[in-house]
């Protein structure tokens, strides 16, 4: 891209004619030879050196640490459920079925499909619609905090709402899958390719999305410890207070994170501040 050009390759004649084509405007473009380097105002090489320089600030380090520990939340919480809900699936019959193989995993696909049509996929066209008028961060505070409150709930009174009305028990859980979706399961693979220098900008957003696979992982060795705690499927209302807190978490480290709408991404990634320290640095 022309950003990559001119940033990483530091290649301003070049970065022009990246513009140029994709404004399909060239006519005022001579040269063809790439390697005539003109170069633009000097930019940072990323380094191992420099990526601790530019996240060794709060401010570039904080909005790396809430992209990280807010996609590790969400997955607690998203997998923890998501890889282990034969639990939910009995609760709209659809549960496994002894001695049929076939039967069960009908059953599982069939229950999976009506789970994912009521809450995820609404929830993800939800995002599509508004993303852009809501913005990002917006979208995964609302997610956030809709998510933490009815984990909690279901958490809390988990028998009594399963015992008194299983509509009642599969309207919330859809619900949760709605709210992550028109939340941060979306936003959080979208703010990190927004929010990060173009150089650290796959870096970051693979330590975020690394962050969130350890989430998965630790969910889902959590809940296969603690899900048969004092029973079978006894430990399963305390994992979903669990899952309440985890969303706490990534309802308040979301503050942490700007709101990358309308913003260009030489606004999001603190390039002028981090620049200006620099040369201070120089100076001294």
């Amino acid at each position: 891209t022309p950003r990559y050009v001119l940033d990483i390759e530091n290649n301003l004649n070049k970065a022009e004619r990246e513009v140029a084509t994709v404004l399909e405007n060239r006519n005022h473009l001579q040269s063809d030879d790439d390697n005539e380097v003109a170069h633009g105002p000097a930019t940072a090489k990323g380094s191992f050196s420099d990526f601790c320089s530019y996240f060794s600030t709060w401010q570039n380090f904080k909005v790396l640490f809430g992209a990280s520990l807010a996609w590790f939340s969400l997955d607690v919480a998203f997998y923890g459920v998501g890889l282990n809900n034969s639990f939910i699936l009995s609760s709209i019959n659809f549960g496994s079925v002894k001695g049929s193989t076939y039967a069960t995993n009908w059953n599982a696909a069939v229950g999976q499909i009506i789970i994912v049509l009521l809450g995820s996929v609404p929830g993800y066209w939800a995002t599509v619609f508004t993303v852009e008028r809501l913005g990002r961060i917006k979208i995964q505070l609302i997610g956030f905090f809709m998510s933490c409150v009815l984990f909690a709930v279901l958490g809390f009174a988990y028998d009594e709402i399963r015992n008194k009305s299983t509509v009642l028990f599969i309207i919330l859980f859809a619900l949760t899958q709605f709210f992550q979706n028109f939340g941060p399961n979306a936003t959080t693979f979208i703010i990190p390719g927004e929010v990060f220098p173009t150089r650290y900008r796959s870096t970051g957003h693979g330590i975020a999305a690394g962050s969130g696979k350890l989430g998965a992982i630790i969910a889902q060795v959590g809940f296969a410890q603690l899900k048969d705690h004092g029973g079978s499927n006894k430990g399963i209302p305390d994992l979903l207070k669990i899952f309440a807190l985890f969303m706490l978490i990534g309802l308040l480290v979301t503050f942490l994170i700007p709101e990358t709408k309308g913003k260009t991404l030489e606004e999001l990634s603190n390039e002028g501040d981090f620049a200006i320290s620099n040369e201070m640095e120089e100076e001294k």
